[in-house]
């Protein structure tokens, strides 16, 4: 029990106590060591040597803040293992961008057409099918928790299809950010309809939003001028679907194409930003990002995927191999005055500066 009430409207317990939070950062709200007697929730009051304070279940105890799974050499590329919405909020950071690929609750047991075979469509227990609330909560949930990791100037895109964009919309929406552009890509090579029932599923949405209405965002509107034959670039892009070249180190199952990444992340950041994926995946947001100058931070739970994400990156060490991305990547091939570097940045390490998950 509380021994003292405070009162918040939220949809879920999760976002209650993430309000909670924001309003104790804000410092709206003053809580100390008596606050919370039978509460399993962390502790906002006591911080000391890099360790959060934790009740559980009346007890006291002290967990050490979220901690990278990989970081380049460079610091330019961090990865924790993690669930997302437990990890964000054990590290303070704000960031430029974000693009996030939630799950979309496919995997029930369908089946799809790849590479010639008759495939199963289950993508593992992170994408089993749950009901329209639950969808709706862990939406209202994870983009509670963006929204409070975004500079006031940022923007977050997230991916989907029919089964959970709308979701999205009405969440962020809702949760007071301002709706920019919702993209549909069309894949230049989608899969084919084996069932030959309905029209064959060539598309994903990808909502671009700001954190704050009144607040101007980035968009670098010439150069995406230029990658388009020097006239406006419409809300629709015909990208090809992820390639054979882009799988050197496996496959995720949910994977996107570094050209939409690359695209996404030219259109609205600067050379140094920092762009975080809190569903990391096997980092194509990271790999993209590091190929042309940014800086990136993920999150990720599957072990196979950090494993897979960290040869990715270490990859790129090698000039030859940058270049043969490069040479794929629709918007890089040209280099139509994009900045794109042919080896790692190698300018000196600033060890002081704050870099995320510390």
């Amino acid at each position: 029990m509380l021994q003292r009430q405070v009162s918040q409207q939220a949809v879920s317990s999760a976002e209650a106590e993430q309000l909670v939070r924001l309003q104790y950062d804000q410092c709206k709200l003053v809580l100390d060591a008596e606050d919370f007697v039978d509460l399993n929730i962390r502790e906002l009051v006591s911080t000391k040597n890099n360790r959060l304070r934790v009740k559980n279940n009346g007890r006291s105890a002290y967990a050490k803040k979220i901690v990278p799974y990989y970081t380049s050499e460079s610091r330019d590329f961090l990865l924790a293992h993690g669930n997302c919405i437990e990890a964000m909020p054990e590290f303070n950071f704000k960031f430029d961008m974000i693009f996030a690929d939630p799950p979309y609750f496919l995997s029930n047991g369908g089946i799809s057409f790849q590479s010639g075979k008759v495939v199963c469509v289950d993508k593992g227990d992170w994408d089993k099918s749950i009901t329209p609330k639950e969808i709706n909560d862990f939406n209202m949930q994870w983009l509670s928790l963006c929204r409070d990791k975004l500079k006031e100037n940022g923007t977050i895109w997230v991916s989907g299809t029919y089964h959970n964009i709308f979701s999205v919309a009405n969440c962020l929406t809702s949760l007071g950010y301002k709706i920019l552009n919702v993209i549909t890509w069309q894949k230049t090579n989608p899969p084919i309809n084996i069932s030959c029932r309905f029209f064959t599923y060539s598309t994903e949405f990808i909502i671009w939003a700001r954190k704050n209405p009144k607040i101007p965002h980035k968009f670098n509107y010439k150069l995406m001028k230029q990658l388009n034959d020097d006239k406006q670039m419409t809300d629709v892009w015909r990208l090809p679907a992820i390639g054979r070249w882009e799988k050197s180190q496996g496959k995720h199952p949910t994977q996107k194409p570094l050209s939409l990444l690359t695209r996404i992340i030219l259109a609205s950041s600067e050379p140094g930003d920092w762009i975080f994926d809190p569903f990391s995946g096997s980092s194509t947001t990271g790999i993209a990002a590091n190929l042309i100058e940014r800086r990136f931070a993920g999150i990720e739970q599957e072990k196979e995927f950090c494993i897979m994400s960290k040869d990715r990156r270490e990859e790129i060490n090698s000039a030859d191999f940058r270049k043969f991305l490069i040479n794929h990547i629709v918007d890089l091939k040209n280099k139509v005055n994009v900045s794109v570097p042919s080896e790692v940045n190698e300018q000196v390490i600033d060890y002081y500066s704050p870099i995320p998950f510390e």
